[in-house]
């Protein structure tokens, strides 16, 4: 019988014997688009009870972090146990009903509609720019549907809670990009006006007209920060990011990240390793 991917989680870090602190963080890496993990995944054969839409349907999932056999990846950043950008192609296509039990998802929409379901009690439909928190805690089921012709592209981030078997909980924000322009706005974390997560664990964006240099100071030594450019351009510690390349940082210094001409587009991750 061939796994499904979502088919079985890890056990929670809380389950785990609390690991020594490293005498040295780990070493800065790059990653570049074409270095992380991909695949599709149909709504025929194998996953047709899994993956909605039909025929045609066609999912395809392009990975920085992952867990297990979940897909290919580096083997998460600390509590972040996957990163990945999903498009949904095909009319119906997504995730049919599905449970979660003690992971902390969240969704960035970039193009397309998502109708997203979930046992909270929440049937909703978001469009570029707004973007959930779903902490299934205890227990929780959701689907995940492109219900539009066009194709729907997403970024999930799933972390790991900071306490077991929370209840289930679901908020949801937009990212206005007109009048968040040329700063750094905490969209997830514990920041005033950001979507509250059971995690230490912050993700905030930054939409740049043109060059400018952002500072960034992690919140402790074992706080690692993770860039991903989601459009456009940017170079940090002397290292240049293109479209959908991405950069970990970790040790807790302040770093500083400068963007390049025109539009650029960049999510940053920070949380404890």
């Amino acid at each position: 019988m061939v796994e499904l991917p979502y088919a079985h989680e890890p056990v929670p870090a809380t389950a785990e014997k609390a690991a020594p602190v490293p005498t040295r963080p780990p070493e800065n890496f790059v990653l570049r688009d074409s270095e992380r993990g991909f695949h599709q995944y149909l709504s025929t054969g194998e996953t047709s009870s899994y993956v909605a839409g039909h025929p045609n349907a066609v999912i395809s999932r392009h990975s920085s972090f992952n867990f297990a056999d979940y897909q290919s990846g580096r083997r998460g950043f600390g509590p972040m146990r996957m990163f990945g950008e999903e498009t949904f192609s095909g009319m119906g296509c997504g995730y049919n009903m599905h449970p979660h039990h003690d992971f902390v998802i969240c969704a960035f929409v970039l193009e397309g509609e998502l109708t997203h379901i979930n046992t909270v009690g929440n049937v909703d439909q978001l469009h570029a720019g707004d973007y959930y928190v779903f902490s299934a805690g205890a227990g929780g089921k959701h689907a995940e549907l492109n219900i539009r012709s066009e194709d729907m592209r997403i970024v999930y981030i799933w972390f790991l809670p900071g306490q077991l078997l929370l209840p289930p909980s679901y908020h949801r924000a937009r990212y206005a990009a007109e009048t968040s322009r040329n700063r750094l706005v905490t969209l997830v974390g514990d920041t005033p006006g950001a979507l509250p997560i059971p995690q230490d664990a912050r993700v905030s964006r930054l939409s740049a007209d043109g060059p400018m240099l952002q500072r960034y100071q992690p919140s402790s030594p074992r706080h690692g920060v993770y860039l991903f450019v989601i459009e456009g351009s940017a170079e940090c510690a002397d290292v240049a990011l293109t479209r959908r390349d991405s950069m970990a940082l970790f040790g807790g210094e302040a770093f500083a990240f400068r963007t390049g001409p025109g539009h650029t587009d960049i999510l940053v991750v920070e949380t404890t390793y």
